[in-house]
């Protein structure tokens, strides 16, 4: 099973989770998260509980703030995940989205305040086992930059590409290696 999760402003219905259900079919969960971050890590953390109740070690493909998530999931539950163009500080990279915001899938408004971003904080693992992380980074990413989450996660396995943009130009071609790394 692989839970994937969205990056701020997205849903569970983006282009990425598109590609690995077209893949992976049932396998695949993703559920359209709150932009609350407490809210949506409940629903994540409810999802993880559950499969492993089942006797499931789910694998995480996060992108973006959903990097961040899954770092914060892979830690507290040791799970293997695959952040792709991860958020690695997003209590600092998200203040400036303080306000009234779109969502980049059904351009809903949705207000970000400054709790949010404070609550960001404590979802923050101090240490991370970089053996649970594959990471996806390109160099091109014009949000966020490649290489605090390539010094933050040194020692785990990287794929890091020269250009590129955020959302993680053909992402379709990573399937085979997120597959392999989560056993999936």
């Amino acid at each position: 099973m692989l839970l994937y999760i969205h990056g701020f402003g997205s849903s569970g219905q983006g282009v990425k989770v598109t590609m690995l259900r077209e893949r992976l079919g049932e396998k695949v969960l993703a559920p359209s998260l709150s932009p609350i971050p407490e809210l949506a890590v409940d629903t994540l953390e409810q999802l993880v509980r559950c499969l492993v109740g089942r006797g499931e070690r789910p694998g995480l493909v996060g992108s973006s703030l959903g990097g961040f998530y899954a770092t914060y999931l892979a830690e507290k539950y040791a799970l293997k995940a695959v952040l792709i163009n991860p958020s690695i500080k997003p209590y600092e990279t998200l203040a400036s989205y303080v306000g009234l915001n779109h969502s980049f899938f059904d351009f809903s408004d949705y207000e970000w305040t400054q709790k949010h971003i404070d609550s960001l904080k404590r979802y923050h693992m101090d240490e991370v086992d970089a053996d649970r992380f594959l990471l996806l980074l390109q160099t091109g990413d014009d949000v966020l930059d490649y290489r605090k989450a390539a010094t933050r996660f040194d020692g785990a396995e990287m794929v890091i590409e020269e250009g590129g943009s955020h959302g993680f130009e053909n992402f379709e071609t990573k399937i085979p290696l997120i597959r392999s790394f989560l056993g999936v």
